[in-house]
């Protein structure tokens, strides 16, 4: 499980956010949230990984077969 989250203040009022959420589940790694500017499933891609070893989580299942993604 990798999280990378923003913490600070907004004037008075404290913030937390994710801004991405991973987890390694079965060796595949599953995106289950993507808040970055760039697309991690394209970092990922252009360090060498292949898209039968990405799942984009953030989509239903069903989706995930026309995304050229690994489903599960």
């Amino acid at each position: 499980h990798y999280e990378v989250i923003h913490v600070g203040w907004d004037d008075i009022r404290r913030v937390c956010a994710s801004v991405v959420h991973i987890d390694i589940i079965n060796d595949k790694i599953w995106i289950q949230y993507d808040g970055c500017s760039q697309p991690v499933a394209e970092a990922l891609l252009e360090a060498g990984i292949t898209k039968d070893m990405i799942v984009l989580g953030f989509h239903p299942e069903e989706v995930r077969k026309y995304t050229g993604f690994a489903v599960s």
